[in-house]
């Protein structure tokens, strides 16, 4: 059996998102994003592959679709297969997020 204990995972990257595995397989994968303020994942798409972002710490812009929100810790939200989504730190304080993709893209 994988334990991982996430907190013990987080590290900040000084000039890009950080994505730190946590598990990965050839159906999904579920990764850590810290993102330090000012920080983003550019907006994309994943064609026949859902993702989640969940907030561990911290607060988040979100953007599905056309549509855009605010997400703090506890808060998630799903970007369906096909829509483009993206996330940044807008705010002042680092963020950690809980980042679920299946199944896993090509």
């Amino acid at each position: 059996m994988e334990i991982r204990v996430l907190e013990e995972l987080v590290e900040f990257g000084q000039e890009k998102m950080k994505k730190i595995p946590v598990f990965d397989s050839p159906h999904m994968f579920y990764d850590l994003y810290a993102l330090l303020p000012g920080q983003m994942q550019k907006v994309h798409a994943h064609e026949g592959s859902d993702k989640v972002y969940l907030v561990l710490a911290g607060e988040v812009r979100v953007q599905v679709g056309k549509a855009q929100a605010t997400l703090t810790t506890g808060q998630a939200t799903r970007a369906p297969a096909g829509e483009e989504h993206g996330v940044w730190n807008a705010s002042e304080q680092p963020a950690v997020l809980l980042v679920v993709m299946a199944p896993r893209p090509s």
